[in-house]
């Protein structure tokens, strides 16, 4: 990573990475470029997976009962639009 590039926060990672994945798959690209927005993708990539991993750290530190972490399976309720966004 460059030294004056910032790690965003999680949810403005995401964006970005969004927005570079969308960038490679236009396909219009100069090489230097691509590649340059394709490293940006992989940092943020990694930062993503990081912060994903010491959430779900945090959860089963959480979760912890008499040393044994008890798992619940999650149903979460669906926005209407959620499903379509996931469909693109």
């Amino acid at each position: 990573m460059a030294p004056d590039q910032q790690l965003p926060e999680f949810e403005q990672a995401l964006a970005e990475l969004e927005s570079v994945v969308e960038k490679l798959e236009r396909g219009d690209l100069p090489l230097e470029e691509a590649l340059r927005v394709f490293e940006r993708g992989v940092e943020l990539t990694r930062h993503c997976q990081g912060a994903l991993k010491a959430a779900q750290q945090r959860v089963e530190i959480l979760t912890q009962r008499d040393g044994q972490t008890e798992t619940a399976p999650f149903e979460a309720t669906e926005a209407p639009d959620a499903a379509t966004a996931r469909s693109r």
